[in-house]
């Protein structure tokens, strides 16, 4: 299968022909990013079993949901899949072990599927964050994590609100962007 087969263009009408249930299609996806896919997962599991269910979970879950998703670009897409499937799996090992060295109390013993898709999505959000220029960083943290208005912002780094207000919307779009790009458009009211 040649790379050419999977550009940009060639990733909507992947994405469009799965939409509409072609088999084909979705075999041809699967048998180009399938070896890709498991070697991300293996490298944060170190189990080759493991990274193998995850990413035929990923596929499964793909094929189930193709008409909801919302993806642009199909690497990107399924590279993020995986590494937040390979979390959420890594998570539920953690638990249970945990559990079974009995550290958790009785009524913490169901885990929160919601709270672990939250938290990976807070630290795929943090981690675009992180790239912001300086000063658009510096500001969203301060208005996000520390919880400070427009004017003890504007205040402490010695700017204007209007330069607040600018440098916050910067980094919400960005983030939009970032979300979008990778299928998890969905999502975006957990943090807005």
């Amino acid at each position: 299968m040649g790379m050419k087969l999977f550009r940009a263009d060639s990733d909507k009408q992947q994405i469009a022909a799965i939409r509409n249930g072609d088999e084909k299609a979705f075999a041809r996806v699967y048998e180009h990013y399938w070896k890709k896919l498991l070697a991300i997962s293996f490298q944060h599991t170190k189990d080759k079993g493991m990274a193998e269910e995850i990413v035929q979970e990923v596929f499964v879950s793909l094929w189930q949901r193709r008409n909801e998703l919302e993806i642009q670009h199909l690497s990107s897409y399924l590279a993020t899949a995986v590494k937040f499937a390979t979390f959420k799996m890594l998570q539920r090992s953690r638990q249970q072990e945990l559990i079974r060295d009995a550290v958790l109390p009785k009524d913490f013993q169901q885990l929160d599927e919601q709270a672990i898709d939250a938290r990976f999505l807070q630290e795929y959000v943090d981690g675009i964050v992180e790239k912001l220029p300086e000063r658009c960083k510096l500001v969203f943290q301060l208005s996000r994590d520390a919880q400070k208005s427009h004017q003890e912002i504007a205040q402490q780094l010695h700017i204007s609100e209007k330069a607040v207000e600018a440098n916050i919307t910067r980094a919400l779009k960005v983030i939009r962007i970032n979300l979008r790009r990778v299928g998890f458009s969905l999502f975006l009211f957990l943090f807005f």
